[in-house]
């Protein structure tokens, strides 16, 4: 006796299930490239995404795209533990910041040190083996929160610019905790993933004398902002943020909210003889039935 062929809607619904499968890694990345706000998308991108909604082969393309982009900051982003062995703590963070097309200054010296147009540098560096790192830049970098073990033993780091850096977040400022006794001027502007909650976490930085908070798309009230975090920090001063800024729309909500409040209140007194012209009407119809 033949065995009958498998139900047809058991292949459909593995196809199904398969495709779901293949479908999941892009439906998360393109959830993270459309909805958060940390990094808006640009117009190439929301064309690709408008394709990728009719065609497969785009969607593959973009889902490529996103694990390389993520595999190429974590591989940025690695410890330089032989660097480290061999030429010691200075120097490999001198090397880390540089391969970040970073740049960084001695302390006690004048000189900066940074790569060309094209990445490359000179390993001049390599010739103070004892000096720790006084200031770095590593604007518009993708330093994250795992490079930033290839920096935390420069003890005597002062300035730290940190603008327009697409993966610095709330973990990434919470590590900072181990400069809190030398970082004085601290440059955070216009990351897209820094949130008030994350900036809670610089409440350790007790030196901490300036902080630049402008351009933070994640932040939609900075003039609460600057005073929530110079009652944190008291000492320290606060740039890129002022008093008035995202208080006009509270301002308006609670003026109109006031006058919708007094109007209530204006229309209450009249209401009130009416109620007690109806209740005279009432007894004087209680007295006539009566």
């Amino acid at each position: 006796m033949m065995l009958s062929p498998p139900y047809p809607c058991w292949d459909v619904i593995g196809q199904v299930t398969w495709g779901s499968c293949q479908r999941m890694p892009w439906l998360v990345a393109r959830r993270y490239l459309s909805a958060t706000p940390a990094s808006p998308p640009t117009i190439i991108t929301r064309f690709l995404l408008r394709l990728s909604q009719q065609f497969y082969d785009v969607e593959q393309f973009l889902n490529w795209s996103s694990t390389f982009r993520n595999r190429l900051v974590r591989r940025k982003n690695l410890f330089y533990g032989y660097a480290k062995q061999n030429y010691g703590d200075n120097i490999a963070a001198a090397y880390y910041i540089l391969s970040l097309k970073g740049s960084f200054r001695f302390a006690g010296q004048t000189e900066w040190f940074r790569p060309n147009a094209r990445g490359r540098f000179s390993y001049e560096f390599m010739s103070f083996p004892d000096s720790m790192i006084e200031d770095v830049d590593l604007s518009d970098t993708p330093i994250n929160c795992d490079g930033l073990d290839n920096i935390v033993s420069q003890l005597q780091l002062r300035r730290l610019t940190l603008r327009g850096c697409p993966e610095v977040d709330g973990w990434f400022l919470t590590r900072l905790h181990i400069f809190s006794d030398t970082l004085e001027e601290l440059d955070i502007s216009h990351c897209p993933r820094v949130t008030v909650g994350a900036l809670c976490a610089l409440q350790h930085l007790r030196k901490l004398r300036h902080l630049d908070i402008s351009g933070l798309p994640s932040v939609h009230n900075p003039g609460l902002l600057r005073i929530l975090v110079e009652e944190m920090l008291p000492h320290c001063l606060v740039a890129g943020a002022e008093y008035s800024q995202g208080l006009e729309d509270t301002m308006q909500t609670n003026i109109q909210q006031t006058s919708i409040n007094l109007q209530l209140q204006s229309t209450a007194p009249e209401a009130q003889p009416h109620a007690e012209e109806s209740g005279q009407t009432s007894t004087q119809r209680q007295g006539q039935t009566q």
